[in-house]
């Protein structure tokens, strides 16, 4: 059976870094998870082509923090794609939701009021064993995001 989208013209995946500016917003809460993850995100970043003097790392106190820190560098208009990075590991309070939730909303109220592409690496997890067991694999998937849709959104420019 033929496939029913011949005719459509589709935008492939391009997961080509070369060029891009990369920001990278990481919380120093948790240090030892967002090392991790930013370890594993910039690795990828430069296997994809994006060149290291390409890339700004910028630290925070903590998850809430993040989105302020997203504003400003999507403001200043200096970069294809950004990148949060993070942990938010459940303790007894309800506080972990409040931070999760808010954290998220934040990021993605700034993607879609700046149109700049945010990969959300914020690992929110029960248990500190978990986090770990995530950081490589989210710090990878960040990367990838963040360079796929960055050169998403400049195609959709281009046509």
């Amino acid at each position: 059976m033929a496939a029913r989208y011949d005719n459509i013209k589709e935008i492939e995946q391009n997961l080509d870094g070369k060029g891009l500016r990369i920001a990278i917003v990481m919380s120093r809460f948790n240090i030892d998870i967002g090392e991790g993850l930013l370890s594993a995100c910039t690795a990828e970043l430069v296997k994809r082509g994006v060149d290291e003097n390409d890339m700004i790392l910028v630290t925070v106190p903590g998850a809430l923090e993040i989105p302020l820190a997203l504003q400003k560098l999507a403001n200043s208009g200096g970069y294809d794609a950004l990148v949060a990075l993070g942990a938010v590991v459940k303790g007894d309070t309800y506080h972990f939701e409040i931070v999760c939730n808010e954290a998220s909303s934040g990021i993605n109220a700034v993607q879609l009021d700046f149109g700049i592409p945010i990969a959300n690496a914020i690992l929110t997890t029960y248990t500190d064993d978990q986090a770990i067991q995530r950081m490589s694999t989210k710090g990878m998937e960040a990367a990838q995001v963040a360079i796929e849709m960055a050169n998403l959104l400049k195609t959709i420019d281009e046509e």
